[in-house]
């Protein structure tokens, strides 16, 4: 029973992170502060709080605003949603890690987010969200090294994590390069050197895969669907993030089923 208590209120609190993260998306397109009260995006009424709780006021409100009336995008409570799932897998995957090691999963959980949805509506990775996560997880990665990091296992697993940054990134850049920008945007060349240092290596080589497979799959859905064509543009970003929690999650299980699968 405890448990159950336990997973509720990480799942509550990533509700309650994915409503921030909301805020957080709709402001950085304003170019707004993310200080002050929410408002209604349409009448701009200051929303009291009872039309602020996770998922529960939109139902609540059957998706439409309590002043105006008019609807509500889907994308706040599918992001409160996809936060607190993802916050739970965190929490039952790596609940024998530390807490700063938990703050920090949640941390890029939160940014990625962030970069998936504004990529998704805007077409635009924002620098804003994305140097401070590098700049965040490169330290994080040095510091979680600090204390072995005289002996060459220490140096080796620091260097592995800038390595697949490097890689990633590189691997990008070359594609940005070759299409003049038409098949990547340089955006993807930064979010790839994020990726590279939570993941590292093998785990990077995993998500890529995945993230070209996922994002292969929905094209030609889309294709099927006449939503997109040939030459359509599509925000890669959402893939590379689909496919780096997924490789974070189960990256080494997905390598041992290849590795035997190859054998076999």
């Amino acid at each position: 029973m405890a448990w159950l208590v336990l997973y509720l209120f990480i799942f509550l609190f990533g509700l309650i992170i994915g409503s921030f993260l909301n805020c957080v998306i709709y402001r950085l397109e304003k170019e707004e502060k993310l200080t002050g009260r929410s408002y209604c995006p349409h009448c701009k009424k200051t929303l009291n709080w009872k039309y602020l709780i996770p998922i529960f006021s939109f139902l609540f409100l059957w998706g439409r605003c309590g002043f105006c009336k008019k609807k509500i995008s889907i994308q706040y409570p599918l992001v409160e949603i996809l936060t607190a799932l993802i916050f739970v897998i965190i929490f039952n995957i790596f609940l024998a890690s530390n807490l700063i090691y938990l703050v920090f999963l949640f941390y890029i959980t939160s940014a990625l987010i962030v970069i998936l949805v504004y990529d998704l509506k805007y077409y635009l990775i924002p620098d804003t969200v994305l140097f401070p996560a590098i700049f965040i997880v490169f330290f994080y990665r040095l510091f979680e090294n600090i204390f072995i990091f005289q002996s060459t296992s220490g140096i080796l697993h620091f260097v592995n994590y800038i390595g697949a940054g490097l890689i990633a990134s590189g691997f990008f850049l070359l594609i940005f390069l070759i299409s003049k920008g038409n098949w990547m945007g340089f955006g993807d060349v930064k979010l790839a050197i994020l990726l590279g240092l939570i993941l590292g290596l093998p785990n990077i080589l995993v998500g890529l895969f995945l993230a070209f497979f996922f994002g292969a799959i929905i094209g030609i859905i889309l294709m099927l669907f006449n939503k997109k064509g040939l030459k359509s543009e599509i925000p890669f970003a959402p893939f590379l993030i689909l496919g780096t929690f997924t490789a974070l999650f189960w990256g080494q299980e997905i390598i041992n089923w290849y590795t035997h699968f190859l054998i076999y």
